[in-house]
Order: structure tokens, then C-alpha cells, then sequence
């Protein structure tokens, strides 16, 4: 139970419902924490080694509270970082990111990078595996999405073409990523079949 000041409880918005159609499922986790919860089981269960990639900081000033804690209190990026994860699976090098959206009919191009398409477009030409796992948050529905095509995507919104990647290409051409109950997010299959390895 939540005290709140003086015992007043919050009161609901005039107005607003209840939204009948939930999914319980996964309540409360993000995107990236189910990732790390299947990066950590495939670790533990010899399935892959896959990584988060730290994101490269210069710490500029930090404060001793306690002898044995330190808290960084000013710091800024060295540089933008490439991808969120990579790793190995069956001997192939993988290197992916992650993103969501709420809206339901597209992921729109302004939740990516130039240096992330940049990166990925190196792993590719050096025979790595690049993709996205890509979450509409509101449909809970997560797929496995080749970097290959999002950088044709990307490429043509750079002359001038469409600012975002309809929800109807990704559920074509991407795999969708099926839930389980451990891991949550369990995008190694789906990484397997597209893929082939």
C-alpha cells in the first residue's frame, strides 16, 4: 500500500476508463531488460554469448559519499555509440538494436541513427549479422527485423522517401519474436531460422 500525504489517496481522471484489453504479460518490463533477461539465460545455458555494449563516457567529476562508494556526478559522451548488443551465436558474429514505439502502424526512422545504419552497414560488408529487434509496445508484439533492409529504408528517406517503416512490412518481412515465459523475450529462435545458423 502506498501512504500518500496527509492519507489523500489519488483519485482517477474524470472521464477516463479502463482499458479492457491489458496484456499482463511482461507488465513492468522494458525492452531492453527483456533483452538482457535472454542474454543472460542463452549465457548461463551455452546458447550465445551476447553482450550490452557500455555506452562511451568521459567522467569528468566524481563525489566519495562513503569510502567504499563513488557517484558520478558530471560526465558526457566521448562519441555516439554504435549498436546496443553483439555477440556470437553458432561461431557468427551478430550486432543489433534495439527500439520501440507506441504507435501501431509504423516505427517511425526518427528512433534510429546515422551512426547506427553506419555501423551496421560495416558488420554487413564484413559478413556479420545485423539486425533490429523492433517493439510495438502497444500491439505487444516484438520482432526480429534484418538490418539489411532497414538501411535500404533509411537510405531512400535520406532522398527524399518515406520518414518511417510501416507496421505491415515488419510483421512481412521481419520474424516475429514469440513469447515465453523464460526468457520473456526469446529472440534466439527467430534470429535461427532467419538467419540459417
Amino acid at each position: 500500500m502506498v501512504n500518500y500525504p496527509s492519507g489523500v489517496q489519488p483519485s482517477r481522471a474524470a472521464g477516463s476508463k479502463k482499458n479492457k484489453n491489458v496484456r499482463y504479460g511482461k507488465r513492468g518490463m522494458g525492452l531492453e531488460e527483456m533483452i538482457n533477461e535472454a542474454n543472460s539465460y542463452y549465457l548461463v545455458n551455452h546458447l550465445a554469448v551476447v553482450h550490452k555494449k557500455p555506452t562511451p563516457i568521459t567522467v569528468v567529476h566524481v563525489d566519495y559519499p562513503d569510502r567504499s562508494m563513488a557517484k558520478i556526478t558530471e560526465a558526457y559522451y566521448v562519441q555516439p555509440s554504435t549498436t546496443d548488443y553483439n555477440g556470437v551465436v553458432n561461431g557468427r558474429y551478430i550486432d543489433f538494436d534495439a527500439k520501440e514505439t507506441k504507435n501501431k502502424t509504423n516505427m517511425p526512422l526518427k528512433n534510429f541513427h546515422q551512426h547506427q545504419i553506419t555501423h551496421l552497414k560495416n558488420v554487413l560488408e564484413n559478413g556479420g549479422i545485423g539486425f533490429f529487434i523492433l517493439a510495438f509496445t502497444n500491439l505487444a508484439e516484438y520482432y526480429l527485423f534484418p538490418a539489411a533492409l532497414l538501411i535500404d529504408i533509411w537510405d531512400k528517406s535520406q532522398l527524399g522517401g518515406e520518414k518511417s517503416v510501416p507496421y505491415n512490412l515488419v510483421s512481412k518481412q521481419g520474424i516475429q519474436i514469440n513469447s515465453k515465459m523464460i526468457p520473456s523475450l526469446d529472440y534466439l529462435p527467430a534470429l535461427k531460422s532467419f538467419f540459417k545458423i
